[in-house]
């Protein structure tokens, strides 16, 4: 069954906060509802239900990614929060405390107001926070659109020497080198060449080069399709 999202979280007050995060479970429960609204799926490939891990809380295994080995992550994997000795319900606070000071708020503010042990660690989370609330400054969001293409001859022209198979599939696409792009609104472009233009390799694509926003935005849009047809 698919995981109901949470709602967004609006200012709150500290009786609200403390009451809406009680403990390290109720944060931990809420970042994968807000990440994994439908369902978990691993960081690295997108696989979808990974096996859960009962002896390791809030830690999952996937098997596709890397058959032989497998590949475990936890749910702050690929998040501001990971590699880090500091429980969410800290990285809640600082978050909060960012967010609803009218100001703005100091590293050496937060510094002693949660009572870390070192400016280091206050300025680091801040650091990372501003980062995150750029919405993915290192991919595409907004609307983006994809679209594929063929570079190169046909293998027909080349040499005997240097014909082959090549990366298309057939048709147009034969003997040439598929390439995929994506271009946002504002202006950005993502453009890769890859080995062929299955749906596994162009989802791949879509899922490294466009932001996690923009793509949960585009799955919500899809569902509602899908039940007005229906």
């Amino acid at each position: 069954m698919a995981r109901k999202q949470p709602k967004p979280i609006h200012q709150l007050t500290v009786a609200q906060f403390e009451r809406m995060f009680p403990d390290e479970d109720a944060c931990c429960a809420y970042l994968v509802g807000r990440r994994w609204p439908d369902r978990v799926r691993c960081p690295r490939c997108g696989a979808e239900n990974p096996h859960k891990l009962p002896n390791r809380p809030w830690s999952w295994q996937c098997y596709q990614c890397a058959p032989d080995t497998s590949y475990r992550f936890s749910h702050i994997a690929g998040t501001i929060f990971e590699n880090t000795n500091k429980p969410l319900r800290d990285w809640y606070r600082v978050i909060h405390l960012m967010l609803t000071s009218k100001k703005g708020v100091s590293a050496l503010q937060i510094k002693r107001y949660m009572g870390f042990g070192s400016y280091e660690t206050a300025w680091s989370m801040c650091h990372k926070v501003r980062v995150a609330l750029m919405e993915d400054i290192d991919k595409l969001g907004g609307i983006v659109e994809v679209d594929e293409t063929f570079v190169g001859g046909l293998a027909k022209n080349r040499h005997w020497g240097k014909r082959g198979g090549g990366g298309g599939t057939g048709g147009i696409g034969s003997g040439k080198t598929p390439i995929v792009g994506a271009v946002s609104r504002k202006g950005n472009v993502v453009a890769r060449v890859v080995a062929n233009i299955s749906s596994d390799t162009l989802t791949a694509f879509v899922r490294e080069a466009v932001s996690y926003r923009s793509m949960a935005r585009l799955q919500a849009a899809r569902r509602r399709i899908s039940a007005w047809r229906h």
